[in-house]
């Protein structure tokens, strides 16, 4: 956790997310409440059947992701500098297109969809990812600490801790390597970046996803961004492995 990040305060620059088009609003009585396991946690995942995952979501950006525009981003200026010069190449050095895993947000912001399994007797929430090299990543929810030192091995998920606020997962993590793109726009960061991600399934059809980036070797202050998921019900992620269907290839570079 970067030193002092707890004395500040997250400038919250994404916009209000209007629902419409295939994605049901909460308050909208074709949808369903959100689904409860007995205890009355909420199932952020599928139903006995396995079947449902969570989709793309109605935001401009790759798997309906909605990010501030660069402007609103309080980049530091080598930050800004290496975001500028990987937009002429985005195809070429993006390390999700070499298969990389999405890291950090991205997770929830690619094609292929994911998926969300609740392992209370493991004391886990495993996020598993429907495209790239099928990754999944490991949420600890049984009240541990991150690791110091020598024990936090920096990684492409890094280490996560969660806990419930009422009916909203809140997700600390720290331990990043710099190997991945926080999105597709390129945005830099370093080994320095803590996440928190607050995730509430709205309804059974919407997952809304917050996610503060704080991380002050790349950035001035932390930043936010909102965006929602659609639920793809009656449905199985499919298989897909990056390696096997890589149509970009012509356009990589380099290693």
């Amino acid at each position: 956790m970067s030193p002092g990040a707890g004395q500040r305060v997250p400038v919250v620059l994404a916009a209000v997310l209007v629902l419409s088009g295939g994605v049901l609003a909460q308050d909208d009585p074709a949808s369903a409440p959100t689904p409860r396991f007995e205890d009355g946690t909420p199932n952020l995942g599928p139903g006995p059947d396995g079947l449902g995952f969570w989709d793309r979501g109605p935001g401009p950006q790759v798997g309906g992701a909605d990010y501030p525009p660069p402007e609103a981003i309080p980049f530091r200026p080598w930050a800004r500098a290496l975001y500028d010069q990987r937009q002429a190449t985005l195809a070429a050095e993006d390390p999700h297109v070499r298969c990389a895993p999405p890291g950090g947000p991205r997770q929830f912001a690619v094609p292929f969809g994911l998926q969300i399994v609740q392992a209370p007797h493991m004391g886990r929430i495993f996020i598993l990812s429907g495209g790239s090299t099928r990754p999944w990543r490991e949420i600890y929810m049984d009240g541990r600490e991150h690791p110091e030192g020598d024990f936090l091995n920096p990684s492409y998920f890094g280490h996560s801790v969660g806990r419930w606020e009422g009916d909203t997962l809140v997700i600390d993590t720290v331990g990043f390597n710099e190997r991945f793109w926080i999105h597709r726009e390129g945005f830099p960061h370093t080994e320095a970046l803590h996440l928190v991600e607050r995730i509430t399934r709205t309804d059974m059809n919407s997952l809304r996803y917050e996610v503060t980036i704080d991380d002050p070797h790349a950035y001035t202050e932390p930043w936010s961004a909102v965006w929602v998921k659609s639920w793809a019900p009656g449905q199985e992620i499919i298989e897909y492995f990056c390696h096997e269907n890589n149509i970009d290839q012509f356009h990589m570079v380099g290693q």
